[in-house]
């Protein structure tokens, strides 16, 4: 796509959990609990008006789901304060020097007071039905590739709870998270292309790890991405935490809003008004009396109905694609999952299907009255739930006559995204009264600017100077989380610098694309998997066994893994009567292929005993043993 034509603009919120000694208003450590919860509450949460009667359209239509929210908690992780059942504390001096930091390192403007704000959110991820935040520095900016990066401001503001699960009207929350510092960096809508959003995002990442004070692991870093295009609207992607995913997602966003605004003058030339789009119901649940579909005979079954409503000249438009596996039939479904709790929708672009019969389509279509061009959509559940979800489809189908709607999405871990709630008003922020403002001394600033730690770009070259590391490689540790391990391990001569830098970078990247959550792997673990290489005690071609196996038990020592897998090291004795049996089963080969088996020998060699000894030591017995048979 031509993106400049397009217009695209792009935005980036960047963030980051710090690693400090406590959360941002207790003295809670900030880490996750695995365990059964100790104990668990439950809330329901309403918004409430603003200063001036207003009130924040994306907190009420998260209330008019009805949802119940149960917290589950334990009691290391969180206290009082998170159950909002005391007042906050101070807030975190520690965290408050990370966002300075960082703004001296970008040229941000510190502020000269640190005000703490309440921001409304009641989708029940905080247990007060707001998330306190605050600004730190205003300005500042990033170089990429030449180009420099606008950066708007520089906050603080806590994490929030993490959904365990969402059923039947009931969401469950842990909050262990909730409260962690999260700095927040936003950049100015400076970003014209899906690739400058990830090099943007990249960078930034940089910066944040060099403070040496960042949390680590998946999900500890998230971006949201502001995206607008000329003639569509502003929608802002929330949670996407692959850096990887962020040109992709700015892709299939231009993608999606591009064909909503086609769809939009399809309509128009199809004559189709907003007066043509009428909220009838109708209850068609006879035409799927003797019905083969299960989810729809299910819905009847416990006592649903099945609800119909037509869309004049819609035919063909509803099942149009916008992006990869998504459509406007996605967009209906999105809306009426997230305003009546229904678990999806029919409608005739995509019928017959879904077990859906061609006879029954008929029916369908005679019962609503609707002729070859117009179409309908169908629910089946409870009536009310039905009623809700069809009257959230007609308004997506008015919305779609005007062009692309401003709303709030979260991302599919494909890139795609989905409607999660309506773009928020200025009506959901308000002081906090709770915590008395920080001021942001000369004296203060001195004092970090005094002790500013390196650039990602001196550190680069100093990585290749130190370490002896090529420019990629360098490049993949700067990149990664892992920086201040690979020197602390490097310095203290745990194993090459290369290997540690490919382990670290590469190896971890195949192995989670296997699986693997090496994101888990906490540093302890790291380290001694390699000091156990160091002292003899495994072979580096045990590392993608180990750290698997690791990664799935978060408790348990590289000394365990060992045992568990069976990877102790072989004695050289041991060893060696391996490859000559090895040798002497395959006499006759050897004898035909002479040093020529080499190779095929290997392969069979490491096979075995891959994990339980060094492949340089496999490698000079085996040479030694077809020697001995080629003299004969």
């Amino acid at each position: 796509m031509d993106y400049g034509r397009l217009g695209l603009k792009v935005g980036l919120e960047v963030h980051q959990e710090l690693a400090t000694e406590h959360k941002l208003f207790c003295q809670c450590p900030p880490k996750l609990f695995r365990d059964e919860p100790e104990h668990t509450f439950e809330r329901r949460l309403r918004p409430s008006q603003s200063e001036l009667g207003e009130i924040d359209p994306a907190a009420l239509f998260e209330f008019l789901k009805g949802k119940t929210i149960v917290y589950e908690a334990n009691r290391e992780t969180s206290c009082l304060v998170e159950m909002d059942e005391e007042p906050p504390g101070p807030l975190n001096a520690e965290a408050v020097d990370v966002c300075l930091t960082f703004a001296l390192m970008t040229g941000s403007n510190s502020v000269d007071e640190i005000h703490v704000m309440r921001k409304i959110v009641v989708d029940g991820s905080n247990t007060t039905g707001f998330q306190r935040t605050c600004v730190t520095s205003l300005g500042g900016e990033v170089e990429v590739g030449g180009k420099v990066y606008g950066l708007q401001q520089v906050g603080l503001e806590e994490d929030a709870a993490r959904k365990i699960s969402e059923e039947d009207g009931v969401s469950r929350y842990r909050i262990d998270r909730l409260g962690i510092p999260l700095m927040e960096v936003a950049t100015a809508p400076d970003i014209h292309s899906p690739k400058e959003a990830e090099d943007v995002a990249l960078a930034i990442g940089r910066i944040l790890r060099a403070t040496g004070k960042v949390r680590k692991g998946l999900g500890t870093i998230r971006q949201d991405v502001n995206i607008s295009v000329v003639g569509g609207a502003l929608t802002e992607i929330k949670g996407v935490q692959e850096l990887g995913l962020v040109s992709k997602v700015v892709e299939y966003e231009v993608q999606r809003q591009v064909n909503l605004m086609e769809i939009t003058s399809e309509l128009g030339s199809r004559g189709v008004g907003d007066a043509d789009i009428k909220a009838k119901l109708t209850d068609v649940t006879g035409v799927f009396a003797d019905t083969r579909s299960k989810i729809i005979s299910n819905a009847v079954k416990r006592g649903g109905r099945v609800l119909a409503i037509k869309l004049k000249g819609f035919t063909g438009v509803i099942g149009r694609e916008l992006c990869p596996n998504r459509r406007l039939g996605s967009e209906m479904d999105d809306h009426a999952k997230y305003t009546s709790g229904v678990k999806g929708i029919f409608h005739t672009d995509e019928l017959p299907g879904y077990d859906i019969s061609p006879r029954e389509v008929k029916a369908l279509r005679k019962e609503t009255g609707a002729s070859a061009s117009d179409a309908v959509v169908i629910v089946a559940d409870e009536a009310e739930k039905c009623r809700r979800a069809l009257n959230a489809v007609v308004e997506r189908a008015r919305q779609s006559l005007v062009g692309v709607p401003a709303e709030t999405r979260s991302a599919n871990p494909d890139g795609t995204t989905y409607f999660t709630r309506p773009r928020p008003g200025a009506a959901r922020m308000y002081p906090e009264t709770d915590v008395v403002a920080i001021p942001v001394t000369p004296e203060r600033l001195k004092r970090l600017e005094e002790n500013l730690p390196e650039m990602p770009e001196a550190k680069l070259e100093r990585l290749k100077t130190d370490y002896g590391l090529n420019e990629k490689l360098a490049r993949q540790v700067i990149n990664s989380e892992y920086i201040e391990l690979f020197e602390r391990m490097a310095g203290e001569g745990l194993a090459d610098s290369t290997l540690l830098a490919v382990t670290l970078t590469e190896d971890f990247k195949g192995l989670e694309r296997d699986g693997a959550q090496v994101g888990d792997l906490s540093e302890d673990q790291i380290l001694g998997t390699f000091a156990l290489l160091k002292n003899g005690r495994t072979a580096k071609e045990s590392f993608p066994q180990v750290f698997t196996w690791l990664a799935s038990n978060p408790q348990a020592s590289p000394e365990d893994a060992l045992k568990s897998l069976g990877l102790g090291m072989l004695s050289m004795e041991e060893l060696k009567k391996l490859v000559d049996d090895k040798v002497a089963e395959r006499r006759e080969m050897v004898e035909q292929m002479g040093s020529r088996a080499f190779g095929l020998l290997m392969g069979m060699m490491m096979g075995e005993v891959r994990g339980r000894a060094r492949a340089d030591d496999v490698q000079a017995l085996l040479r030694k043993a077809i020697a001995a048979v080629v003299k004969e």
